[in-house]
């Protein structure tokens, strides 16, 4: 599992989250992944400039660039995210979809894709729905990706689904106490994994 953090710390164990309109810092090394900034600053994004935002970076090492989407809406999301992935891919990024409320598995284009993000509402997100999208996603070798996930509980919830990564803002309030806290959780499901829990 790899946690990406909003908040840059010196680990190579934690990833970098850069956002659009947000926090996106260049001159730093590691795994990471772009987002689209939809869903803090809505108001804010544009389709030419997160293009133009990509641009300035290079692909390597990045997990994925989220396409845009709207909080809670499957519907928009499609509408606005599909004309999108084609474009990300051109630019040498893996092209990522944001799955909302009232996804489901047999209306996602997965061709057009590279990798899921499990968004919505956290309901939606701890649904039977959401945890068979990832389930669809592994078995057709897409990366799966929960944004939201600053707790143990919710750690090992998108680790029992499949996710290969998750997002949070653990990191961004006390960081120097919350690091090691969030190290030892990577820990225990590297040493412990669901799977051998289970067996």
């Amino acid at each position: 599992m790899i946690y990406l953090s909003g908040k840059y710390v010196s680990n190579t164990e934690i990833g970098s989250l850069r956002t659009f309109n947000g926090w996106s810092r260049r001159n730093i090394s590691g795994v990471w992944a772009a987002d689209n900034g939809c869903f803090n600053k809505p108001e804010a994004y544009s389709d030419d400039g997160y293009l133009r935002w990509l641009e300035k970076f290079n692909p390597e090492n990045c997990l994925f660039a989220v396409a845009p989407d709207v909080v809670g809406d499957a519907e928009a999301t499609r509408h606005r995210a599909y004309p999108m992935l084609p474009k990300i891919r051109k630019l040498g990024f893996k092209a990522a979809y944001v799955c909302q409320d009232g996804e489901t598995s047999d209306k996602i284009l997965w061709d057009e894709l590279d990798a899921i993000f499990i968004g919505g509402s956290t309901e939606w997100k701890l649904s039977q729905a959401a945890a068979d999208i990832a389930a669809h996603a592994r078995n057709k070798n897409k990366w799966v990706h929960m944004g939201r996930v600053n707790s143990y509980k919710r750690l090992r919830y998108a680790e029992a689904i499949g996710c290969d990564s998750c997002d949070g803002t653990y990191l961004a309030f006390a960081p120097d106490k919350n690091k090691p806290k969030l190290l030892g959780w990577l820990q225990s499901i590297s040493d412990e994994p669901l799977l051998d829990l289970v067996s």
